[in-house]
């Protein structure tokens, strides 16, 4: 499953998608979980337009809290007390470990976190110039890059939701779909579980379809693997700046939970 991946400019959305993206806010090119992106939708009017939200359905202020051990109760009681002896804010308890950068589209009405919003059809596309998925042929982990043939930008079947922030303000997030990829002649390379798993690429013909409809059943045609022969796929080691965004240890890592046990 891919959980990492290349979005496009705010430029290349307006030229490729034909969707403006009237936020201010800037985003990164390459996308890990808990990043901002841009996705698109339809507006009330049924035209396009591009939002930026979290790239996972369920972002990490909004999981839920971890269950403590009496170990773990301890120390977080001391952390809070550190904090208070500090005049600091208390530190929250941590929270559960949720991967909703990508959403099994084979189970997606049987999700509690998803299924009220795919019968409600709350549906986007998520753009990509590339997504990362790991190799596994020489014996040893590689990243490599999965593309379009022709270099074009493509667009992931996707969800988006809201979250009322503490702050009263208003938060998007978004996910993307996986198939089953056991039988796809790309696809199949990656990963080192039994079932291998590949994410789903809208035909760009049924852009407007996927983001106007209203049934399940008509949007769940809409969701495939893309041929493999307009795909190509590349070895792409990280860059030291990727790997150091990926690294959940850095505390610059918008993926990273800080540690309240330190």
């Amino acid at each position: 499953m891919c959980v990492n991946y290349i979005t496009v400019s705010r430029q290349m959305a307006f030229d490729w998608f034909r969707t403006p993206i009237e936020v201010n806010d800037d985003w990164r090119e390459e996308i890990y979980r808990d990043y901002q992106a841009p996705f698109i939708i339809h507006d009330e009017k049924g035209e396009r337009k591009g939002l930026l939200g979290t790239y996972a359905f369920v972002p990490q202020a909004h999981r839920p809290y971890k269950k403590l051990t009496e170990e773990e109760q301890a120390k977080y009681a001391r952390a809070v007390e550190k904090a208070k002896a500090q005049g600091k804010e208390p530190p929250e308890p941590p929270r559960i470990r949720m991967d909703t950068m990508n959403a099994r589209f084979e189970e997606v009405t049987g999700k509690v976190n998803y299924k009220r919003f795919w019968l409600q059809q709350q549906l986007c596309i998520v753009p990509a110039l590339a997504v990362f998925e790991p190799n596994w042929e020489t014996g040893e982990h590689e990243r490599w890059a999965i593309e379009m043939e022709n270099g074009e930008p493509f667009g992931l079947p996707g969800m988006w939701r809201t979250w009322e922030e503490k702050d009263g303000t208003i938060k998007n997030s978004f996910t993307h779909f996986t198939l089953n990829a056991n039988e796809h002649p790309l696809l199949k390379r990656f990963h080192a579980d039994e079932e291998k798993r590949g994410v789903a690429i809208l035909r760009p013909e049924d852009y407007d379809d996927w983001l106007s409809s209203t049934n399940p059943e008509f949007a769940r045609a809409l969701v495939q693997l893309y041929p493999a022969e307009l795909m190509h796929a590349r070895p792409a080691p990280k860059t030291a700046k990727a790997v150091e965004a990926d690294d959940t240890t850095n505390p610059r890592s918008p993926q990273r939970q800080v540690d309240l046990f330190e």
